[in-house]
Order: structure tokens, then sequence, then C-alpha cells
């Protein structure tokens, strides 16, 4: 049975009990209740307990229950709420509600600034890194990702091009680049994906502008036997990091010269090599997807980069969850 805030048997107003019984469950509901049966609440609660607030012996309002705080900056995530919002919709959303524990008759709900507050302890201590490495070890246990295999791919977040704002300038942090034919804004967001079961296990990013080889040696392992990766790898093998790597690489050729590759045997047979690389590769495109198009992080939402990294792990780390969700329901 979920407990309210304050630790009692959780209260249901009139709304609660009208979509507790209703026939036919939500969207937004349903994806609760998927992940509510598959985050390890436990371990996430022993990594932050050591650095959460004890109430004090002055008095003052006491702080609010450390899971129930989790539960909301978790929402956040899920939903791409900002703080202001998040409180608003604890008080519109009965799901929200039940999902945190919270009894709108009896208990308080955390403002914007308690929440803002919570999200602060959780970068300045890089709680996100340990999550995702709890998450990553308890897959390795269940035998659901395995290191024989690495694919190594990276995507570009925009951000805010517009000088109107207090400072009247962009975020020196982030850079422009070209892609194709296009200009992007923004930082990118590097990646070391499991091989065998498509796990994000290293995140790391960068402005713009910074070149996917250059982050190569921190998103691999060392246990690799093959490593993965488009054509702007190209040339991986020859980077210091990875001189004495005896891991196979299997790096994509550039689009321009498969185009153009002979109608001969010797050609087809590349042209095939080449169609089982993008079929391993593919899976890198999967958490991409779920971060973007899933939990809505396409812009974003801080200057720097370093608490936009924080935000990245934290957004790979549920979208662990959510890949292994029918395989392993809970993995507590």
């Amino acid at each position: 049975m979920r407990l309210a805030a304050d630790g009692g048997p959780l209260q249901l107003g009139f709304t609660d009990y009208e979509q507790t019984y209703a026939k036919k469950k939500t969207r937004r509901q349903r994806f609760l209740d998927e992940m509510e049966a598959t985050v390890p609440w436990d371990p996430f609660l022993a990594l932050i307990s050591p650095v959460y607030h004890r109430p004090s012996a002055k008095g003052g309002r006491p702080p609010f229950p450390l899971e129930v705080m989790l539960r909301i900056h978790l929402l956040q995530q899920w939903f791409t709420l900002s703080d202001p919002l998040m409180e608003e919709m604890l008080i519109d959303t009965p799901c929200f509600r039940r999902f945190a524990g919270i009894d709108m008759v009896e208990d308080r709900i955390p403002d914007e600034t308690t929440i803002l507050n919570f999200r602060h302890l959780l970068e300045e201590n890089r709680i996100a890194e340990q999550i995702l490495e709890t998450v990553n070890q308890s897959l390795r246990e269940k035998g659901v990702m395995l290191k024989e295999g690495t694919i190594l791919d990276a995507t570009i977040i925009n951000a805010p091009s517009s000088t109107k704002n207090k400072t009247g300038e962009r975020d020196p942090e982030m850079h422009s680049v070209a892609k194709g034919n296009q200009w992007f804004f923004g930082m990118r967001c590097h990646i070391g994906v499991d091989a065998a079961s498509g796990l994000v296990h290293s995140v790391v990013s960068t402005a713009a502008n910074v070149h996917e080889l250059n982050t190569a040696p921190d998103r691999v392992h060392g246990e690799e036997r093959v490593i993965y990766g488009d054509s702007g790898h190209i040339g991986i093998e020859k980077r210091e990091a990875f001189k004495d790597c005896e891991a196979e690489m299997r790096i994509a050729m550039k689009p321009g010269q498969r185009r153009v590759l002979p109608d001969t045997p010797e050609g087809r047979l590349l042209d095939l090599m080449e169609a089982a690389k993008a079929h391993v590769r593919a899976k890198v495109e999967h958490p991409f997807r779920i971060i973007k198009c899933q939990f809505g992080f396409r812009k974003v939402f801080y200057r720097g980069i370093r608490k936009n990294n924080l935000k990245l792990t934290m957004l790979f780390a549920l979208a662990n969850l959510w890949m292994v969700r029918e395989r392993c329901p809970s993995t507590a």
C-alpha cells in the first residue's frame, strides 16, 4: 500500500477516487504504473540519503520525506516540467500526487523553491552519475547488459541562439556547428551504448563543435571486443588512447563512398558488410529517441554544459529503465 508523505496510509480525495477506479487508464497513468514497478527505489534512496537534509534540533519546518522529493524529481524528468510548473501539476493532477505519495487534504505540497533546492542538491553531489552506474550495475547482474561491445554516437541538443535576455549574450559554453547544409547552436551529447542490449553506459557532453573522436576514450569501458561507430569515428584506431586497444573497430564507411561502390561481387560484399554494421548501430538511436521524443529533451534546459550533462545522465538512466521494463519488471 502506498504511504502518504507523513508515513500514514495515502488518503484519496473525490477526484483521486474517480481516476483510481476509472474503467480506462490514461497513457500517463499506465506509464507511471510501469515505472513504479521498474525503478529501483531502495538503491536510489540509499544514494541520496547521506546528503539529504536532516530535521533541525532548532525547530523550523521539517523537510519533506526523501522518497516524496525523489518521486517529484523523476516526474520532472519524465514530463519535462520546470520547477514552478511541477508545483502546479502536483496541485492540478491527481495521478502525479498519487505517484509522489501526497495527500491533497492533509499533506503539504512542495513549492517550487523546495523542488529547486532538491535538484541543486542532486547536482552538487553528482547523484545522476551514481544513479546511472547503479542502474547499469543492477542490469549487468541480471545479465541484461554485457561488456562485449560498445556503439559510439552523438547528437546535437539545440540551445537558444537569441541574445534577448538579461545579459544580452548567448551561453558562452555553447557553440555553433554545421551539419550537412544546416547550422546548429548548442551542445553535443556523446554516448556509449552496449552493443547487445542498446543500453547507455556512458554519457559525455561538450559544446556542439567538439568532434566525436575527442570524447571516444571516455565512452568505452576497456573490456570491449568490438567497437562500432558511424563515419564520424573514422580514424579512431590512430588516436593515442586506442593504439594498444585490442577491440575490433567496425566503423561505417562514408555515405558518399558507399553510394559509388561498384556493382561487382566485391562491391556488393562491401555493401552487405556496411548494412550489417548499420543494423547493429541502429540500437544507439533508441535512447536518443526516448529522451528527445518521449521525455521531451529537445533543447537545453540550463546555461552551461555541466548542469545539462547531469540532466542528460539522469535521463539516460531512466531511459535504460524504460527500455528494460518488460524484461526486468523490477530492478530493485
